[in-house]
């Protein structure tokens, strides 16, 4: 006989400290950062207190699932829910009414909330993008952050609001800083599958992932960051390659190599025929404004995405 190290099943350990049964299947729950409440979604959105078994509150707004739900870290009492209309509906928990809703072009995945700055949030979208929005103006969005070649799964911010991770089913992973559209790192490995799950450690050094073949992976959140103590020389040479990176980073040679990620195979050649799709499609509009009576005006990507905002 062997000791495995288990703890007995009729340990009380083992037992959860309470078990609350739903009327409809739950599909995400955050919960408050100041208050004992949480947060749950499905066919709608429960607000919960840790002190009782059924919700305080149900919010609604005529829609069959709720995919995503998030409070928001600074407006505590806000929080937003990704549905399967393709809207953004924006709740506040001391209301009896949800408090407004943006519908898109394509669905919403996932969202996360800006933590060092409340009004700010990012959508990882079905059409293979992320969109960052400003609450205080939902017309369009601040900023298209493109780069994935299939649809947006799931996205987490940094803790400093800098930055943010996003995974995605074309089996990569990557980081964008919060007011660029391109990444500064793409992430894979042959074996890892459709991503569904991402996170960014709250000591802003790791990301740890989920993927569609059981494996749960951390990442650095810098690659090229050594890992551990460092001597006095090594963290002046850091600062001063650093520096150097930063002086000549408009030289071609030195934005080339900076700029240039090893991705897969199939991403690349997917990623060149979505170019080819984007030149045909702006090639067609100009020659429709040619050889058009009618004057055709130039609409911005932003203004495309959202289709309108309902209160």
């Amino acid at each position: 006989m062997w000791d495995s190290g288990i703890v007995d099943s009729e340990d009380d350990t083992h037992e959860p400290l309470n078990t609350i049964l739903g009327k409809t299947v739950i599909t995400s729950i955050s919960h408050n950062y100041e208050e004992p409440f949480f947060a749950t979604c499905g066919e709608t959105c429960n607000i919960w207190d840790e002190t009782r078994n059924s919700p305080i509150k149900t919010l609604q707004w005529g829609v069959d699932t709720l995919y995503d739900v998030k409070y928001n870290p600074v407006e505590t009492s806000i929080l937003a829910a990704c549905c399967s209309d393709r809207g953004i509906i924006f709740y506040d928990q001391r209301e009896v009414k949800p408090l407004r809703k943006i519908v898109m072009t394509l669905r919403p995945n996932q969202l996360a909330w800006n933590p060092m700055q409340a009004y700010f949030f990012t959508v990882a979208s079905e059409d293979y993008n992320l969109y960052t929005f400003d609450t205080r103006r939902l017309k369009n969005p601040l900023k298209i952050h493109d780069g994935h070649t299939s649809a947006v799964t799931c996205v987490d911010y940094a803790p400093t609001g800098r930055e943010f991770v996003s995974g995605s089913y074309d089996k990569t992973i990557r980081i964008f800083e919060s007011h660029k559209a391109k990444s500064r790192e793409v992430y894979h490995t042959k074996r890892m599958q459709h991503v569904t799950c991402i996170g960014w450690s709250l000591d802003n050094k790791y990301i740890y992932s989920g993927s569609d073949e059981m494996n749960v992976r951390l990442w650095k959140a810098r690659a090229s960051e050594k890992l551990g103590a460092l001597q006095p020389r090594e963290k002046q040479a850091f600062k001063y390659n650093e520096a150097l990176k930063e002086k000549f980073a408009a030289h071609p040679q030195i934005r080339r190599i900076a700029q240039h990620r090893h991705v897969p195979k199939v991403v690349y050649n997917e990623r060149r025929k979505q170019q080819e799709q984007k030149q045909k499609i702006k090639r067609k509009e100009e020659n429709v404004r040619k050889n058009s009576k009618k004057n055709v005006p130039y609409v911005p990507e932003t203004k495309k995405k959202v289709l309108r905002e309902e209160q």
